[in-house]
C-alpha cells in the first residue's frame, strides 16, 4: 500500500520533469516562437482582445480549465480503485493533456486568436470547421448541464458557500476597479482583495443561504447569461485571478497535508473492471474511464478556453508554455492530491475491505453524501484536522468554496464560449438574412440560448448521468482538437506529429466506443426516470457520433485546394 506522502512526491517529480523536458522540446522544436505581435495587442477592442498580466492570465486560464472537473472526475473514478484513477491522470496529462492545451493555445495565437474549430476549417477542410463548431456547441451545452447540477447539489448541501461566492463577485468587481481604473499596483490590490476574501468566508459561515435545488437552477440560469455577456476585464479576469489564488493556496495546503501525513490510502487500490459508476449501471473501466476522469487527465474544453479567451489576452507568445502547458500539469497535480485525500481521509459509510461491495455501493453513497464535491470537502476537512487539529466544519466550507468557485468559473466561461460558437455557426446568415443574424448573435441573445438548454438538462439533478455525457463529449472534443493541432504541426509548421497524432487516434477510438456504450446503456435506462432529458441527451450523443465520424474522415481526406493555399502562405 502507498502512503499519501509517496503519491505526492512521485506526482511532483513527474510533473516538474515533464515541464522542463517534454514541454521545452515542444516549445523549441515544434512551436518555434514567433516575433509577430500577439492578437491581444494587434486586435485590441477592450472587450475580448485585452492584454493581460502573465500571472493574472494564468489565474484566469487555470480557473477556467480547472473548474470542479479535476476534483469531481477523480472522486467518481475511485469506484474502480485509486490506482487505475491515478495512472489515467498521470499518463493522460503527460501524453495528451498538456500537449493538447499548449498546441491549441499557440495555434490560435498564430491565427489572430481564432477558435480551434476555425483552425480545423483552415488546416483540414472548410466543412470540418463548420461541423466542429456544432460539436463545440453541444459540448458546451452538456458542460453547462453537468456543472449546474453539481453546483446546485453543493449549494443545497453547503449553504454557506453561495453566500461567500456572492461576496467574491463583489470583491472581484472591486479588484477590477483597483487595477483598471485606479491603476493600483497589482501586489497591493491583490493583498487588499485577498483579505476581503478571507473576511467573506467568515461572513458565509454565520450567514448561510438556504435555497432549494430548483431555485438555484433559476438563479444560475440568469447568472451565466449576465456574466458571460460582460467585458472580460470587468469580472472574468479579476474573479478568476482571485480564484486562482484561492486554488493555489488550498492546493499547496492540501499538498503539505498529504506530504507530511504519512497516511495509507485506505480505499481499495483496484476493485473490479465493471464497477457501478454511470447511472448505477455496471461500467467497464475501458472505454468508460475517460468519460469519468475527464479534465483531471485531459480535456477538449481546454482547447476552447485556450483558443476562445486566453489567446485573445496573452501579451507575449513566450508566456504560452507557462500558461497553456503549465496550467494543465498543475491541474493534473490537483487531481493527484484529490485522489490521495479522498482515498486516505474519506469517512463514507461504506465497507472498504470488500472490493465488490465497494464497487457496487460507492457512487450511491457519494450521492447521498452530497455529491463528489461534498465528499472531497469532508475528506479535506478530516485531513486538516488530522495533521493540524483545525476545525473540520470551517475547513469543509473553505474546501467547498474552493471547488465551487472554479465550478462557477467554468460554468460562465462555458456559456461565453457557447456564445462565440453560436456566432460562428450563424456566420453564413450575415449576408442573406442580416436582421436575423444581428438578432441571434446579439451577445445577450446568444448567451441565453445555450443557457436554456443546459439548465433544462440539469433540472433533473441527476449528476451521475450528466457528468459522463459531458465527459464523453469533452474527451471526444479533445481527440478532435488534438487531431486538428497535429494537422497544424504537419501542414503549417512542417514538422512530424506522431507524438500528437498517435495518442489522438487512440483516444478517438476509446471515446467513440464509450459514447456508443453510453447511448445504448445509460441513456436508454435513464428514459424511465426523465424521458425528455433522456431523449435530448440521446439526440445530442447520436449527432456528436455522426459528426465525429465525418471529422475523422475529413482529416484523412483534406481539401486539396486548402492544402495548396497553406503551401502558398508558408512560402
Amino acid at each position: 500500500m502507498l502512503t499519501t506522502t509517496a503519491v505526492i512526491l512521485l506526482g511532483l517529480i513527474i510533473y516538474i520533469a515533464t515541464y522542463y523536458t517534454y514541454g521545452k522540446y515542444i516549445k523549441n522544436r515544434i512551436v518555434k516562437l514567433s516575433d509577430k505581435e500577439v492578437p491581444s495587442k494587434r486586435l485590441y477592442d477592450g472587450i475580448d482582445f485585452v492584454p493581460a498580466n502573465k500571472y493574472v492570465l494564468f489565474g484566469h486560464h487555470f480557473a477556467s480549465i480547472a473548474g470542479a472537473a479535476p476534483i469531481v472526475g477523480p472522486v467518481i473514478a475511485l469506484a474502480w480503485g485509486w490506482l487505475p484513477a491515478l495512472l489515467w491522470v498521470w499518463f493522460g496529462n503527460i501524453l495528451i493533456g498538456a500537449v493538447h492545451d499548449y498546441l491549441s493555445l499557440i495555434s490560435s495565437i498564430r491565427n489572430e486568436g481564432h477558435s480551434i474549430q476555425w483552425i480545423a476549417g483552415k488546416v483540414i477542410k472548410e466543412r470540418a470547421g463548420k461541423i466542429f463548431a456544432w460539436f463545440v456547441l453541444f459540448v458546451l451545452i452538456l458542460l453547462i448541464a453537468a456543472f449546474s447540477a453539481i453546483i446546485g447539489k453543493l449549494h443545497v448541501a453547503q449553504p454557506s458557500v453561495p453566500t461567500v461566492y456572492l461576496l467574491t463577485i463583489l470583491i472581484a468587481l472591486f479588484l477590477s476597479y483597483l487595477l483598471y481604473k485606479r491603476k493600483m499596483n497589482i501586489a497591493m490590490a491583490t493583498t487588499i482583495c485577498l483579505s476581503l476574501l478571507i473576511l467573506s468566508i467568515i461572513v458565509g459561515y454565520f450567514l448561510p443561504t438556504k435555497l432549494s435545488y430548483t431555485t438555484w437552477m433559476i438563479i444560475l440560469f440568469f447568472y451565466i447569461i449576465i456574466v458571460s455577456s460582460l467585458p472580460v476585464n470587468l469580472l472574468l479576469q479579476p474573479r478568476d485571478y482571485l480564484n486562482a489564488w484561492l486554488l493555489i493556496i488550498c492546493l499547496i495546503f492540501a499538498g503539505v497535508i498529504m506530504l507530511f501525513s504519512f497516511k495509507f490510502l485506505n480505499f481499495p487500490y483496484a476493485t473490479t473492471f465493471s464497477a457501478k459508476v454511470v447511472n448505477n449501471l455496471n461500467s467497464p473501466f475501458w472505454p468508460v474511464i475517460p468519460l469519468i476522469v475527464a479534465c483531471g487527465s485531459l480535456s477538449g474544453f481546454h482547447a476552447l478556453v485556450a483558443s476562445g479567451t486566453t489567446s485573445k489576452q496573452i501579451s507575449d507568445e513566450q508566456d504560452a508554455q507557462f500558461i497553456g502547458y503549465g496550467a494543465m500539469l498543475v491541474e493534473g497535480f490537483l487531481s493527484t492530491v484529490v485522489i490521495a485525500i479522498v482515498a486516505a481521509f474519506s469517512t463514507l459509510n461504506i465497507d472498504i475491505n470488500d472490493k465488490l461491495a465497494f464497487a457496487s455501493g460507492y457512487i450511491s453513497t457519494v450521492d447521498t453524501s452530497g455529491g463528489p464535491i461534498s465528499v472531497f470537502a469532508t475528506a479535506f476537512g478530516n485531513a486538516a484536522n488530522y495533521l493540524f487539529g483545525l476545525p473540520v466544519n470551517i475547513i469543509v466550507i473553505i474546501a467547498s468554496l474552493w471547488v465551487a468557485s472554479f465550478a462557477m468559473t467554468t460554468l460562465d466561461t462555458g456559456n461565453r464560449l457557447a456564445r462565440y460558437a453560436l456566432v460562428e455557426i450563424c456566420e453564413p446568415l450575415k449576408e442573406n438574412n442580416t436582421d436575423f443574424y444581428n438578432f441571434i448573435t446579439n451577445r445577450w441573445v446568444a448567451s441565453t440560448l445555450p443557457a436554456i438548454l443546459g439548465i433544462t438538462l440539469a433540472w433533473s439533478g441527476t449528476w451521475s448521468m450528466l457528468w459522463p455525457s459531458f465527459g464523453g463529449a469533452n474527451q471526444m472534443l479533445a481527440s478532435i482538437a488534438l487531431i486538428t493541432t497535429a494537422a497544424w504541426v504537419i501542414r503549417v509548421q512542417k514538422e512530424k506529429a506522431y507524438f500528437v497524432l498517435i495518442p489522438a487516434l487512440l483516444l478517438w477510438v476509446t471515446v467513440t466506443a464509450a459514447l456508443i456504450w453510453y447511448l445504448c446503456g445509460p441513456v436508454v435506462a435513464f428514459f424511465n426516470h426523465a424521458p425528455f432529458q433522456s431523449a435530448l441527451l440521446g439526440a445530442i450523443t447520436i449527432t456528436m457520433l455522426i459528426l465525429n465520424i465525418i471529422l475523422i474522415y475529413d482529416f484523412y481526406r483534406p481539401d486539396k485546394d486548402l492544402l495548396k493555399n497553406l503551401e502558398k502562405e508558408n512560402v
